[in-house]
């Protein structure tokens, strides 16, 4: 690969940020330049759903200039995401359409898992600092606009993520809505945030030791920044952070302003900012804090040199997703075991299977997902799994995919269960999904349906399993000692439904000699 220039663009809620990458096998990711404007879009956002006129002319007047810096850099390649402020707009098409009119610029809206896992690539890119640091008990703080998200490593393991509603635009809002004095903020800041944290303690930090905290923001690592490069670098150790987090309280929001060279309106972020973070240190107990001072841009940069082949880490960031589902599993107190047996089959077949189904390996962990996931429902009833399971996986955030593809998922899970819905036939439950995204939800479910057919009995029966194609016959070769009759009589139905699809029939083989 040559060296290409690239453009990282975050239209976040309240700041529009641009960074130029020069992107190559040699130098991996060099930051040449870093512009930045400030553009409260959050508060009409959150406040009214839309956003004004007003917003959107100096939206669209700062993406043509930042479409005039790259053609002034020659960038050969950019990305532009939208995060929540353009996710949670009533009007999203309208603006997206004018923005992309009258700047040239396309804009992306990401859904918070993409946004959160672009960040958490951005931390990974560090290198080995990561890797160290989630070798024991990590928490990755993130703190957005309208929320944060805290992830949970233990033992080089993602154990959780959970997006919380403590953005600190939502949270700015309401302490100026309630007129308080400055003596007030900190301690209606612990009172918003209190009952959140407190479930979280109780739910997923119970008996688990996090020795790290890692945040990611954009108001305290500038802050830090600002003082000492050095701090962005390296761990802070608690009484460094304590002595950063009274100088904040202890001076006016003026003070900090010109002490930082901050704008006021950032300063009060940084506040906020800071207290929710040291609410976190005080729940977790942790030892040491780490702020990297990356960006989404800086994610976005590694996603595309990630694309041309440019490897940063040797981090197995799908092993993260498989390790977070398996743990939602775990919650919902599904078999371990099955859900690792059903995977092993069904991925026997998707993979015998690739001339005829056209999927590529996105869609194979999306068949992985389902698979762990494929019962989560019966912890809630035993008599509509596939509608239970489905609310759930909607319901839970799975940090790397999107929602679609988290739809896709939901959607198979609950169709192993349930008649499938065709695609004009039952717009209810089908409209919300592309015809691309239909079919994929079919392919999978079909493969799905033959995996939990050919483990009906929940006892292992067909671990030991090959596929193969044979002119319009999936041929299944098990070799097990074991009675197969209920698998051979259940396979009929879901074969069906299989050859609707792919015009294909699976045939179960038992090896001679069992």
């Amino acid at each position: 690969m040559a060296v290409k220039t690239f453009a990282a663009i975050d239209v976040g809620s309240y700041e529009l940020s641009m960074k130029i990458f020069e992107v190559s096998p040699k130098v991996k990711l060099r930051e040449i330049d870093h512009i930045r404007h400030r553009i409260d879009l959050g508060t009409d956002t959150y406040t009214t759903g839309k956003l004004g006129g007003g917003k959107v002319d100096e939206l669209c007047r700062v993406l043509s200039e930042y479409a005039h810096i790259m053609k002034t850099y020659q960038v050969s390649d950019y990305k532009a995401y939208g995060t929540s402020a353009i996710r949670e707009m009533a009007n999203k098409a309208l603006v997206l359409e004018q923005i992309k009119i009258r700047s040239g610029i396309r804009i992306d809206v990401i859904s918070n898992s993409e946004q959160r896992f672009l960040d958490y690539k951005a931390i990974a890119s560090k290198g080995e600092s990561f890797n160290w640091l989630i070798s024991n008990g990590t928490a990755i703080i993130d703190i957005g606009g309208g929320s944060l998200q805290v992830s949970l490593f233990d033992k080089d393991s993602l154990v959780t993520t959970q997006n919380i509603r403590l953005g600190i635009l939502l949270i700015r809002e309401r302490l100026t809505q309630l007129k308080l004095k400055p003596s007030q903020y900190e301690e209606i800041i612990e009172e918003l945030s209190a009952a959140q944290i407190g479930v979280l303690e109780k739910l997923y930090l119970k008996g688990k030791k996090i020795e790290n905290i890692i945040v990611v923001d954009e108001y305290i690592s500038n802050a830090l920044g600002r003082q000492d490069r050095r701090y962005l670098e390296n761990y802070l150790d608690m009484q460094t952070w304590l002595e950063f987090t009274e100088d904040i309280r202890g001076r006016s929001m003026a003070e900090l302003g010109k002490s930082l060279q901050m704008p006021e309106g950032s300063v009060f972020l940084l506040y906020i900012s800071s207290v929710l973070v040291q609410k976190f240190v005080d729940a977790m107990g942790a030892a040491n804090l780490w702020i990297p001072g990356v960006t989404l841009c800086d994610g976005i940069a590694y996603e595309y040199a990630e694309k041309n082949k440019i490897p940063f880490t040797t981090h197995d960031f799908e092993k993260d997703i498989i390790d977070c589902t398996q743990n939602i599993s775990k919650r919902y107190m599904g078999s371990k075991k099955r859900g690792e047996t059903l995977e092993k089959i069904a991925l026997t077949i998707f993979d015998a299977m690739k001339k005829i189904h056209g999927l590529g390996k996105r869609e194979r962990l999306l068949l992985r997902l389902a698979a762990l996931l494929h019962d989560c429902g019966k912890y809630i009833t035993l008599t509509n799994v596939g509608e239970a399971s489905y609310e759930i996986v909607m319901s839970t955030e799975i940090i790397g995919i999107s929602h679609k593809e988290r739809e896709i998922v939901a959607n198979v899970v609950r169709y192993n269960y349930r008649d499938f819905a065709y695609y004009d036939d039952d717009m209810e439950r089908t409209k919300t999904l592309d015809e691309t995204s239909y079919l994929t939800v079919a392919k999978l479910t079909a493969i799905l349906r033959i995996a939990t057919g050919l483990d009906r009995s929940h006892k292992e029966k067909f671990r030991d399993i090959t596929a193969q194609i044979r002119e319009r016959e999936l041929i299944l070769n098990v070799n097990t000692p074991y009675d197969i009759t209920l698998e051979k009589g259940l396979l009929s139905p879901r074969a069906a439904f299989f050859e609707e699809i792919f015009n294909i029939t699976p045939v179960i083989k038992r090896k001679k000699g069992m």
